[in-house]
Parts: C-alpha cells; structure tokens; sequence
C-alpha cells in the first residue's frame, strides 16, 4: 500500500506559486492571497511545492517579477524537476511569451487555473458551453507558446507540424469560429432557460449567493432536504441548481450557483451572466459568509462588488454568517483577551460580531452552522418571514383565504 501510494504521489503534478508585495498588498494579505491559489491549485490536482515573493511597486512588463527572482525560480524548478509555475494575478500575452522562453515549463495565470477547474467541475450542457466559451475567448490572444492548453481542450496527442506564424493564424480562425458557434449555442440555451423562468414568476424565489467554499450547497441541503453535492474544495457547485422548498406551507424556489471569488476572471462572469440569472432575478438573496475566514470582510465585499456588476446589488438580503463553530479568535485578538481562556474570549467576540452585524438597518442576519445545523431553525423563521411577506405581493388574499395565522408577521 505504501508503494502504491508513493506512486500516486509521483504522478501528481507539482507547481511553484509567485507573487508580489507592494505598498498596496502587505505581506500577510500576500501570503493570505497565496494560501487561496494553493488551495485553487489542490483543486485543479496540482500539489504546491514551493512559494515564491517579490517586493515590487508593479510588475516587470516583461516578466512579471525582477529577472533575479526569475533566475532563482529556474534554479529551484531545475533542481526539484518541477514543471509549473502559477501566478496569482493575470498575465499579458507578452509576459506569459516572455516567461515560458525563460523558464521552460507550463505557465498558469490566477484566471487560467480558475478556467481549469470550472472545466472540470462543469457538469451541465450550458455549463460546459458557458466555460468553453471563457477558455476559448481567454485563449485567443496568448495562443503564442500555449499549444498544451489548446491541446488538453481538444483532447489531443499535442502533435503538431509545425508552430509558426502561418498555424498560428490558422488556429485563431478556428477559434473565432467556435467562439460564434458556442455564442449561437448559449443563445438557445438562454432562450430556453429564459421561458421556463417565466414559469417561475408565480411563486417567491430565493438565491443562494457568496464566496466559493462557504458551505452554500450544505445549506441549501439542510434547507430543502436534498442531496447536492458539497464538498471542501474551491468551486464545488459550478451549475445552478433549483429546488422548490415549504416551509410552513408557505412554497418558495430555492437556487445555488457558483461561488464567486477575489480576481474572478471577466470571461467566466460574462459567459456566466444567463445562469447567474438566477440570482438576477431572484426576490431574496441568502448571502452566505464563512465567518472562520480571517478575510470574511473581504470576502463580503467581493461579493457585493460581483453582484453590483451583474446587476444584483439592490435584493433584499438574509446575511448568513455560517461555519460559527470553527471561528476562532486571531492571535492578535487573543493577545488582548487578559484573563480570558481563548473558548470565553471566542464566545465574546462572536457575540461582538452578531450585535454589530444584526443591529444594521439595511439586511437582516443570522449566524449559524450548517454542518451541526446549529441556528437553522432561526435561519428559517428568518426566511419564512421575509417568503411570505413577497408571498401576499404575489397573492394578496392568501392569509384571507387559507384561514391560517399569520399575526407574527405584523408585530413589531
């Protein structure tokens, strides 16, 4: 068993990860920022082995970072066989040219790797056409030196006669031809998709919405006693999914779709704009937050920021601060706790962010953990009431013709 697992372990391809340091990325928020594309390249099936910083006002144009720093990571991937190299921000054409020429291996920008994992994870017919789409548009102006990208779309052998100038422009013909056939695709898809959401407009619709791996599908599970796939990795849910769900006879549709992310590339938003549709048009957002994140602030204004762009930023929204039961106090913070074991000090500061996040006028808030479905009967109270308040919009004489008790809704 040993040896097969040494095998399994040889075979997985490893990878150095860059960034840089500048007066406005310090190097705990570098560090943090690496962590997140180590655990995007866990995802894709890449094991890091190596971490690499630079201290730059703004990167080389050339080669993103100084060309000693480049020198010292050809010497690392050379003396520990390593063939990867992925940077956490987006890299020009030129500079992924530049780069490969100098350091002669696989090169991975932050949005490339993000375009890898939704092509693994994409399930659905739209799904698939929707990253297709991205990779295909994302692909086009670096075509120069990335025939093992082209190649893995294709399923090819990665033969090729030649890669001059000449097949170059040959494949840039033959992308914007599939970039127009998999626009006309989507097209009728959206059109499909656009009918049966009109079937939709009879009954109270709510979305699930947040950063990627903050426990969306594992609420939506508690909520609607389904079974969708959730796990602990980065973009585990790229199709939407709707389920209708009663709660207190009260029926609603409940949808979840891709976990937005920090950087999230423009291409995938764009092709992804029919299927966030469901958010769009959703009544309520369930804004999900993973509060044992030490960047769960950021990660609120991510979001906030894609919705804006997607025009979604004025929903009447639940805040679902989720994952209470692995929050845990920073160092900092404990440096200032006194006397206070750190169990005391967590309950205290838990108690310090629901009192400032619940007393807002502008969105309710609830702090639960979907896993022990700690809190979830408050979540749900919580969503009934704001269900049915556009419920009666819908059918105003609802209460008046079910005979049932509703008075809870108009107290104070």
């Amino acid at each position: 068993m040993a040896r097969e697992s040494q095998e399994v372990n040889a075979k997985t391809p490893r990878a150095v990860l860059v960034a840089l340091i500048s007066q406005k990325q310090t190097v705990e928020k570098t560090n943090e920022y690496l962590d997140e594309l180590a655990f995007l390249a866990e995802t894709s099936g890449i094991e890091t082995a190596k971490k690499f910083t630079q201290r730059l006002e703004r990167p080389d144009t050339r080669t993103f970072v100084g060309k000693g720093k480049l020198e010292e990571i050809k010497a690392y991937l050379k003396a520990q066989d390593i063939g990867i190299v992925i940077f956490d921000d987006d890299l020009s054409p030129s500079q992924i040219k530049n780069i490969e020429n100098e350091l002669k291996c696989k090169i991975y920008d932050r949005s490339l790797l993000i375009l890898d994992i939704f092509v693994l994870r994409a399930k659905s017919a739209q799904a698939r056409t929707q990253v297709e789409l991205a990779r295909y548009q994302y692909l086009l102006p670096r075509l120069t030196n990335m025939w093992t990208h082209l190649e893995r779309q294709r399923g090819g052998t990665g033969a090729r006669g030649g890669s001059g100038e000449k097949e170059i422009e040959t494949d840039k013909r033959i992308i914007k031809d599939k970039i127009t056939q998999l626009k006309e695709k989507l097209e009728i898809i959206d059109k499909q998709n656009a009918n049966r959401r009109k079937s939709r407009t009879n009954v109270a619709r709510v979305a699930l919405v947040g950063y990627t791996n903050v426990g969306k599908s594992t609420l939506m599970n508690q909520l609607s006693k389904s079974e969708v796939f959730a796990e602990n990795k980065l973009f585990a849910t790229v199709d939407a999914t709707v389920r209708k769900v009663v709660l207190e006879r009260i029926p609603f549709l409940l949808s979840d779709t891709v976990g937005f992310i920090r950087k999230l590339p423009h291409a995938l938003i764009e092709s992804f704009k029919s299927t966030l549709d469901e958010v769009r048009e959703a009544d309520i957002l369930l804004h999900v937050v993973d509060i044992s994140h030490p960047s769960f602030e950021e990660h609120i204004e991510v979001v906030n920021a894609t919705l804006s762009e997607i025009k979604a930023g004025d929903k009447k929204v639940i805040m679902v601060f989720n994952k209470i039961d692995l929050f845990k106090p920073s160092e900092e913070m404990l440096s200032l706790a006194m006397d206070m074991d750190e169990e005391t000090y967590k309950q205290n500061m838990l108690l310090k962010l629901k009192a400032t996040y619940m007393n807002r006028q502008d969105y309710s808030a609830v702090f639960i953990s979907a896993t022990r479905k700690e809190n979830i009967s408050e979540l749900r109270n919580l969503l009934v009431d704001k269900v049915t308040g556009r419920h009666l919009e819908i059918y105003p004489n609802y209460l008046k013709d079910s005979g049932m008790d509703y008075d809870f809704l108009f107290k104070e």
